[in-house]
C-alpha cells in the first residue's frame, strides 16, 4: 500500500540550527533515505524549498487569484515527503517515527486513494 508521509516543522527552528545540526540531520535523512531504497520500500522523496518561495492559486467566480506564499500561515509548515509502498500503516508509522524531522516537528501518514 502507498502512502505519502508528509513531513512539517516550523522553518524558523531549522534557520535557527547551527551548520553542524544541519549536517547532521541531512546525515540523517540520508541514512533513512537509504535504508528504504535498499528495501524497496522508497517510491520518491524531496525537501521543499521555504513556503517564502511558494505561490498559491485559487479560482473563485471565474477569477483566478494568485497570492505569493503560502495559503494560511501555521505553525509548522510543509518541508517535505517521502513516498513510500509498504504492507500496512503500521509500517508507514514506523517510517514516519524515524523521520529526524519528527522531533521537533509531525509527520502525517497518509494513503494514497484508491483507483
Amino acid at each position: 500500500m502507498k502512502y505519502l508521509l508528509l513531513i512539517y516543522a516550523d522553518e524558523r527552528a531549522y534557520e535557527a540550527m547551527t551548520d553542524d545540526e544541519r549536517h547532521e540531520m541531512y546525515a540523517a535523512y540520508e541514512e533513512l533515505m537509504r535504508d528504504l531504497s535498499t528495501k524497496g520500500l522508497s517510491i520518491a522523496g524531496e525537501e521543499l524549498a521555504p513556503t517564502s518561495t511558494a505561490t498559491t492559486v485559487q479560482v473563485r467566480n471565474g477569477e483566478r487569484l494568485v497570492t505569493d506564499g503560502p495559503y494560511a500561515e501555521t505553525k509548522e509548515q510543509l518541508g517535505g515527503y517521502f513516498l513510500i509502498d509498504v504492507d500496512d500503516l503500521d509500517a508507514a508509522i514506523d517510517i514516519a517515527a524515524r523521520i529526524p524531522s519528527v522531533h521537533a516537528g509531525s509527520i502525517e501518514v497518509r494513503p494514497l486513494a484508491d483507483g
